[in-house]
């Protein structure tokens, strides 16, 4: 038997895996990376998280990714050698954390890697007839593994899509399996670069639960500032939107996209909501003469009502919902206040009370994705009518 499959056969075999959940979301902030010691499988499924830390991308890293990100037209050679190149700097990235912790890449069973979105392109979006969802992710397994010495599960969304999904959002499996209770009805909403929740009945009834995006979380909220106002990648704590008012003609044009109005769920990204969109928006608005910060004001207005009128629309107001903040999003107080403001029946947290790091839970949901590749039955959880397949995902490198 080849050396790494009779590994990969003890490590599915163990009682507790210790496995390495990397994200990297549209936001392009920095690598979470998180060390989760995850025992059992499926519904069994317990995690813990052992250690955490967000690794900010330095300059360069930015710049090179946003040379071909959400762009139709690229430069295909920069396209691949960004691809072994992020997987290099990522496994860099693992090994300077190991050290900070204390531990070798022999302490970790396996790592799980997001990898970076570059392009999100389900049918909805593209509308091409004889082609299907299609998404893409760089940062490859291969280099990871061999970078660091560790088996690496990567590339996850592809079988998603090849079972019928759109790839994504993945986060529901890993909501499912260790955030579902019998005790209250749960929104998981995670507000990174787009806003995305799954819905977690009580009782747990898997054909009750569904996730959809819903819009722009901070996308183009980043980018806006990034192009005007050099030295900033984000509205930190909104100071700069709070200077500002809602424009209610250029909100009502930002919301005309037939998006809002298709059936649940589905997916985007900024491939949708760039700053492209928001200049035609401001156009037929006549709104291109408003402050920077009356944008700002607005756009943050915009993201808070994607997800407020999903949740409105999914749900009435006589449910007792219990949502649980996780995502940059979160951190952004006014945003947070928008969505108060019209969701007063719901009772919000973060996953912090439930034992997991909000800025931490997606890279732990990817790691939960990887302990059911190698240890779950494939059947744990979905139904493909509600855009979940019943699937393992990812892909397997091996480091030799």
């Amino acid at each position: 038997m080849n050396q790494n499959i009779e590994k990969l056969y003890k490590i599915a075999s163990k009682s507790q895996r210790f496995i390495i959940g990397l994200m990297s979301g549209t936001s392009m902030d920095g690598l979470d990376i998180a060390l989760c010691k995850i025992q059992n499988a499926g519904t069994n499924t317990k995690v813990e998280l052992v250690e955490f830390e967000s690794v900010g991308f330095h300059t360069n890293f930015k710049e090179e990714v946003k040379k071909i990100f959400a762009k139709r037209e690229i430069d295909f050679q920069h396209l691949c050698v960004l691809n072994p190149w992020i997987g290099i700097e990522h496994g860099k990235m693992i090994l300077e954390c190991l050290k900070k912790w204390k531990l070798t890449p022999n302490d970790i069973d396996l790592i799980a890697s997001h990898g970076q979105t570059v392009f999100h392109a389900p049918k909805r979006l593209h509308e091409l007839e004889k082609f299907g969802n299609a998404t893409l992710q760089i940062g490859d397994g291969d280099h990871l593994a061999v970078t660091t010495n560790i088996i690496t599960i990567s590339d996850f969304r592809q079988k998603h899509i090849a079972a019928g999904g759109e790839g994504a959002p993945l986060a529901v499996y890993g909501d499912y399996l260790i955030f579902s209770t019998e005790d209250e009805n749960r929104i998981m909403l995670n507000i990174g670069g787009i806003a995305n929740f799954t819905y977690l009945p009580a009782h747990r009834d898997p054909k009750l639960v569904f996730s959809t995006d819903v819009g722009t979380g901070n996308t183009l909220i980043d980018a806006f500032v990034q192009k005007h106002f050099p030295g900033k990648y984000f509205d930190e704590n909104a100071e700069l939107a709070r200077k500002g008012m809602v424009n209610f003609a250029l909100l009502k044009e930002l919301k005309s996209n037939d998006f809002f109005n298709q059936s649940f769920p589905k997916t985007t990204g900024p491939e949708l909501f760039g700053l492209n969109y928001l200049q035609t928006a401001q156009i037929n608005s006549n709104t291109g003469s408003i402050s920077n910060e009356d944008v700002l004001a607005t756009l943050t207005k915009f993201s808070a009502d994607g997800i407020t009128d999903a949740i409105n629309k999914c749900f009435t107001k006589q449910e007792e919902l219990h949502v649980y903040l996780s995502g940059g999003g979160m951190h952004n107080p006014l945003m947070v206040e928008f969505i108060k403001q019209e969701l007063p029946n719901c009772k919000f947290h973060t996953t912090d009370d439930l034992a997991i790091k909000p800025d931490a839970k997606e890279a732990v949901l990817f790691a939960i994705l990887a302990n059911e590749t190698v240890a779950g039955s494939g059947d744990a959880f979905g139904n493909k009518e509600r855009g979940i397949p019943a699937v393992t995902m990812g892909k397997i490198s091996f480091p030799n």
